[in-house]
């Protein structure tokens, strides 16, 4: 019982330096975002064992239209 408890402090205290890094990893996405004139277009079919398969394509955003009129 000592010997197991005793195992787990040092497991403990050696995990302990791991969690304060002074650099910690961050996640980035390697993909950059799409620019504002690009836009996708998804559509997603059930499987088997409530799984889906989404497939997407690239398609160019439709330009906004302001219309303007004299009242």
């Amino acid at each position: 019982m000592r010997r197991t408890l005793k195992l787990v402090v040092l497991a403990a205290a050696a995990a302990l330096p791991a969690a304060c890094a002074p650099n910690p990893i961050i996640a980035r996405d390697p993909v950059p975002a799409p620019g504002p004139d690009v836009a996708y277009r998804c559509s997603s079919t059930p499987v088997l064992l409530n799984g889906y398969w989404a497939d997407c394509e690239r398609v160019r955003r439709e330009r906004e239209v302001v219309v303007r009129t004299k009242g």
